[in-house]
């Protein structure tokens, strides 16, 4: 057993409300123009401003620990989306394309998917409370 084994959980969850709450920001920031934004989205434009909804409620989402692996897929697929139809045209290497950011997100918010939220989740009280109520005498089970 690794030292650090025991901190793991605490550390996916701390690492989740990180990733959530930077991709929900970026989101704020395309949309209200918030965090020094030179300008907004106009609503509804694709993909720009469907991206951002998507990051600000996928971000949110993930950084609550509230289905927190199905916003991390969609977060993770828009970001996926953006990399191949946004960067790539104009270089193969992110470095060269400026789609850093879209494949940082792409990929972390993946992890999460894979690994689940950790602790300090919201998932995780509805997740205690079904398990501590009392089975009713005679049910099945």
């Amino acid at each position: 057993m690794h030292r650090l084994d025991p901190a793991r959980e605490h550390f996916i969850g701390l690492y989740r409300i990180v990733i959530g709450f930077l991709f929900a920001c970026h989101g704020l920031k395309t949309l209200f123009g918030l965090f020094g934004a030179k300008s907004t989205a106009a609503v509804g434009a694709w993909p720009g401003w469907w991206a951002a909804v998507i990051q600000l409620v996928c971000g949110v989402l993930v950084c609550v620990g509230l289905g927190a692996r199905v916003a991390a897929v969609l977060g993770s697929g828009s970001m996926a989306y953006a990399y191949f139809v946004v960067h790539l045209p104009t270089g193969l290497f992110p470095i060269q394309n400026g789609g850093e950011l879209s494949a940082l997100f792409c990929w972390s918010l993946l992890l999460i998917a894979f690994v689940g939220a950790g602790r300090f989740a919201l998932g995780n009280l509805a997740v205690r409370q079904r398990s501590s109520e009392p089975t009713r005498a005679g049910a099945a089970i």
